[in-house]
């Protein structure tokens, strides 16, 4: 099997592409190291993880690169992460969002079309399911009302996996992730970016002020998800990857507190625009299609993310 993981430098795509390579599977890389955040985090990651996996410089949105890669490799299926992150950003740069996640996915889709290319594992988010969704979320509600563009653009693209694969018969199981964190993550996700402030001894800013829940889910356990995805072809599916238990925005703050050994100086705030209040999956679908449930609690992945943080970063 000879697989194409775009983004794949990126927090998960790195540990995606690491676990593909040490179970023997053939890939190949594909990331743009755009600037969004600091490129020698993503440096790192491919000094990390990506010893032995070929490294393409490359943007999604290049066609006449993706036609060449096509045609240099016969891929069996695509692991689609590249995308611009974030939902706060969305707000300052939405046709950023539009661009990438959007055009992006469809040009993809097109390469693998001319090329025979017939499945798609895509990394979806759960953010899709907006503020008209009832807790646990489910697969099955409409997702018909997105808060930030960044989740519309998301929920574009699983409407765009659709289409393709009814016109085309490219599969596509779209895994809408929840909120994930550990090490070798972003510095504009919450964990990184709260430690980084704790130890430097300032604010961090907690939103609504701290009435927010969030289904968080260990970067281990997004990746065995999305393997099992890869080995479990559906046809058209949207699956939702969370741990199914969400945690107070305050207690995660005092966990991070006592892994760290500092308190935190907290700047409570209003409610943000494009955030939602809670983030909770319903994991029925992917313990019955898939044969996934998460392993990793919460109190143990705050305990690997901080010893990574304060190696990474000689804290």
């Amino acid at each position: 099997m000879k697989l194409l993981v775009t983004g794949g430098a990126g927090f998960i795509g790195s540990a995606l592409s690491k676990r593909l390579h040490d179970d023997g599977i053939d890939v190949v890389v594909i990331d743009n190291f755009n600037e969004y955040y600091d490129v020698t985090l993503k440096r790192s990651r491919q000094k990390e993880f990506l010893n032995g996996v070929e490294v393409v410089e490359g943007d999604i949105t290049d066609k006449p690169f993706l036609e060449k890669l096509f045609t240099d490799n016969q891929f069996d299926a695509v692991c689609h992460l590249a995308a611009q992150a974030g939902v706060r950003y969305s707000v300052d740069a939405p046709e950023v969002y539009v661009n990438t996640n959007v055009l992006g996915i469809q040009i993809l889709f097109e390469v693998m079309k001319n090329h025979s290319v017939k499945r798609m594992i895509y990394a979806s988010t759960s953010s899709t399911y907006g503020t008209a969704t009832a807790a646990p979320f489910k697969e099955d509600v409409s997702a018909d009302k997105p808060v930030s563009v960044y989740a519309a653009a998301k929920r574009a693209a699983e409407l765009l996996a659709h289409s393709y694969y009814v016109q085309y018969g490219i599969e596509t199981t779209c895994l809408r992730f929840f909120t994930v964190y550990g090490p070798w993550s972003r510095p504009d996700m919450a964990m990184l970016k709260f430690a980084q402030k704790i130890i430097a001894g300032a604010q961090i800013d907690v939103y609504n002020n701290g009435d927010l829940r969030r289904d968080f889910t260990y970067i281990d356990d997004i990746v065995e998800g999305f393997v099992k995805a890869i080995h479990t072809p559906l046809g058209y599916e949207i699956i939702n990857v969370g741990n199914g238990s969400p945690v107070e925005l305050l207690k995660f703050v005092e966990l991070l507190e006592k892994e760290l050994g500092i308190p935190a100086q907290k700047n409570l705030l209003p409610m943000q625009q494009g955030d939602v209040y809670e983030t909770y999956a319903d994991t029925n679908k992917a313990k019955e299609l898939l044969g996934f449930q998460t392993k990793v609690d919460f109190k143990t992945g705050v305990k690997h993310f901080v010893h990574w943080y304060k190696d990474y970063y000689k804290a």
